[in-house]
């Protein structure tokens, strides 16, 4: 008794079909792959760039093999100074938020350097209420620009390493003379100024505010040129000489 076949030729016909349209699609790839690993292909040429990458160096390497390892170490690059960028601006906070409190009026500071120092305190304190930052924190970012630009200025004689010092300079005589009462405003000015004079010996060395003159001074014998020349007299008018005769003849 023959069997019952439950298929249809329409099922059979589409399985065919798929069939025949999955095997052109393998085949394809399979030849895109084995002629890109042949002599002169896309991936066996990239295979010879790192090959010889070794003994080529920086310089003999092909370039997209630079482009991928700038790409990498680009990338790494920015992912340490994300993390590093987190812990720098959290050690800051914490080292300025632990020093004490500017309030107006305070006499922390003893001898002369309280007459400059009490001063600048006080205005800081007066003048920063409406800061999202408070005035110890202020008064902290204000010493370390003073210390920074005066070391510097005297390492490396910048332009504006040294202009950051005169601003420093001119701004903190500034809140003396304003801070200060009017019965002790000069004098407190003056002490802030020679101060700060002297503390510019350091910060603007080497400074020459004398416009730079370059003279070059010729030294040695004059140079002379001799170009030999044959000058010929112009002959008179007239008719030739009869004893002349041309040679070769």
């Amino acid at each position: 008794m023959a069997e019952n076949d439950n298929r249809t030729p329409a099922a059979d016909n589409d399985h065919m079909t798929a069939t025949q349209k999955k095997k052109p699609r393998f085949a394809k790839a399979r030849a895109w792959w084995n002629e890109a690993w042949d002599k002169d292909g896309a991936l066996h040429e990239m295979w010879e760039d790192v090959r010889r990458a070794p003994d080529a160096g920086w310089h003999g390497m092909a370039n997209w093999i630079k482009a991928a390892a700038g790409i990498a170490v680009f990338s790494f690059v920015v992912l340490l100074l994300n993390g590093a960028v987190d812990v720098l601006l959290g050690a800051a906070h914490r080292i300025l938020t632990a020093v004490p409190n500017v309030q107006i009026g305070d006499s922390t500071s003893t001898g002369v350097w309280a007459a400059i120092d009490n001063p600048v305190r006080s205005y800081i304190a007066a003048h920063s209420a409406g800061l999202p930052i408070s005035a110890s924190t202020v008064y902290t970012l204000w010493q370390v620009t003073g210390l920074f630009s005066l070391i510097g200025g005297f390492i490396t004689r910048s332009n504006g390493i040294r202009l950051t010092w005169s601003c420093w300079g001119f701004a903190g005589i500034a809140m003396v003379w304003t801070t200060t009462p009017d019965t002790s405003r000069t004098v407190a000015t003056a002490i802030a100024a020679l101060a700060w004079t002297i503390a510019s010996a350091l910060a603007l060395r080497g400074l020459n505010l004398r416009p730079r003159v370059f003279s070059t001074v010729h030294t040695g014998a004059p140079q002379i040129t001799i170009q030999p020349q044959i000058h010929i007299p112009a002959q008179p008018d007239g008719p030739a000489p009869d004893n002349v005769r041309q040679l070769g003849r």
